[in-house]
């Protein structure tokens, strides 16, 4: 009897000790519940996409450096700047909602009517150099705008089209 209780308060010991003392790190895996850090869901909450910017300072690169734009629509030149825009543009730009590249709608409330000239007339440049443009770029997957070499006129027939879009 002693003997059994003997080995029974050795097991009892060594079970103390071998559950005790040590604390194990928990190794992180993978976890399909595992949350991201709040801080980074407020900054992307914060940083808006370019799309959504507001930048009327910028004038872009291209050959327009200044342009003024009458207090009154000229309906004509945006009707011939709707057909433009029909012919050119709607294989990628929708004129209410993001399609392959963003949409006009109140485009002139977030860029300058320089920027907006230069990005229709000198895509491929404003692309390469103006952070903005580069921007866009990443948020539309890539998708550069096209080339369409339009003259001044009918890229400014286009720029009044995108101010009757409200």
């Amino acid at each position: 009897m002693k003997k059994t209780l003997n080995i029974a308060m050795i097991l009892f010991v060594s079970f103390l000790i071998s559950c005790g003392g040590k604390e194990e790190k928990k190794k992180e895996g993978f976890s399909y519940e595992k949350k991201a850090p709040t801080e980074q869901k407020i900054k992307k909450v914060e940083s808006l996409p370019a799309s959504k910017q507001i930048d009327l300072d910028n004038k872009g690169i291209g050959p327009i450096s200044s342009i003024s734009l009458a207090s009154e629509i000229d309906q004509t030149m945006a009707n011939h700047g709707a057909d433009v825009f029909k012919k050119m543009c709607a294989a990628c730009h929708r004129p209410d909602k993001k399609f392959i590249g963003p949409a006009p709608k109140n485009i002139l409330s977030r860029r300058s009517p320089e920027w907006v000239m230069n990005m229709i007339l000198n895509p491929d440049e404003m692309v390469q150099k103006d952070p903005l443009a580069k921007a866009l770029l990443i948020e539309f997957n890539g998708s550069p705008m096209a080339n369409q070499n339009l003259s001044e006129e009918d890229a400014r027939a286009v720029l009044e089209y995108f101010r009757t879009l409200k």
